[in-house]
């Protein structure tokens, strides 16, 4: 089939490469304009362009898709399906509704729940012991589009939304191979999606980071975990400046300590008395201005004094 791909983190590369490997026709890939990076503003190009340049396939990075030259564009590459997983910008109906047969999209959720811009994250912090992937037909409102195919997958106890990426990014592509092949074989079916259960997934920011020890530790290691790999959660209980938090246990362990009250501190980590009476313990962490290390790596140099 002729495809025009849009697409630009490393979640979406695993969906091109997918369907590179599945012998498609991959007529163009639209992604986003190349960004400064670092202190150096150096510009670096989207994962999904490097992927793309390396497989000797046209790359476009139009500044806006709703004028008359992206739309031009995407008519004259004639494709037979847009697929579209996290390109990062609302599509405009009059490029959505050029190939013959649609436009499609991968959403690392499993909808209606979560539509919007942070789907992963808000499943690992709102405690959802599952998600998954959805292949939908795109739509005028966000992530509202008929269902061509679902696959959900359950969530790991420690899973934060860094490794969970990864794995429905997998997940992703192969639905998405397979929704493919039944589009070409005209046998793909299509499902409206209950719009009355529907729940959106904003936009991460930093005042989610703060930690609230007075919550459980369960609340806690999925705030943790969700927020990984930015903007991370941050507590002051440990130095009395700001650290991130990178990695907790839930020991199960009982304690009468107040909330935010450090109770012990060794070689396995920095526990924590949380809200629910229940410790929860700090693995990996990063202190302001230094890197990223265990906890028993900070303590060498931080020794805590109860």
């Amino acid at each position: 089939m002729r495809i025009l791909f849009m697409g630009t983190p490393d979640f979406a590369v695993a969906s091109l490469r997918r369907l590179v490997e599945d012998g498609h026709e991959i007529c163009g890939v639209l992604t986003q304009p190349d960004k400064p990076k670092n202190r150096g503003h150096k510009l670096t190009p989207t994962p999904v362009k490097e992927y793309a340049i390396t497989n000797s396939l046209d790359v476009y990075q139009p500044a806006t898709l709703r004028n008359a030259e992206s739309l031009e564009l995407v008519r004259s590459l004639e494709p037979e399906l847009i697929v579209v997983a996290a390109y990062g910008k609302l599509l405009p109906e009059d490029i959505l509704n050029v190939p013959p047969l649609g436009s499609i999209n991968v959403h690392s959720s499993l909808l209606p729940k979560y539509r919007g811009a942070a789907p992963i994250n808000w499943a690992l912090l709102d405690g959802e012991p599952e998600t998954g992937v959805t292949i939908q037909y795109m739509a005028a409102e966000l992530d509202a589009g008929d269902i061509l195919l679902q696959k959900s997958t359950p969530i790991g106890d420690t899973e934060d939304a860094q490794a969970l990426t990864e794995r429905l990014a997998q997940l992703g592509a192969e639905a998405l191979s397979e929704t493919v092949a039944a589009l070409t074989a005209r046998t793909a079916s299509r499902t409206p999606q209950d719009h009355a259960r529907h729940t959106y997934a904003p936009k991460l920011g930093k005042g989610l980071s703060p930690v609230d020890w007075t919550c459980s530790a369960h609340e806690i290691s999925c705030q943790i975990r969700g927020l990984i790999p930015w903007p991370c959660a941050v507590t002051d209980v440990i130095s009395g400046e700001e650290i991130k938090l990178y990695a907790v246990q839930e020991t199960g362990e009982k304690t009468l300590a107040r909330p935010g009250v450090i109770t012990a501190a060794g070689k396995q980590g920095i526990d924590i008395a949380c809200g629910d009476g229940k410790v929860l313990r700090v693995t990996e962490l990063q202190a302001k201005g230094g890197k990223r290390m265990t906890a028993a790596a900070y303590l060498l140099g931080h020794p805590i004094q109860r």
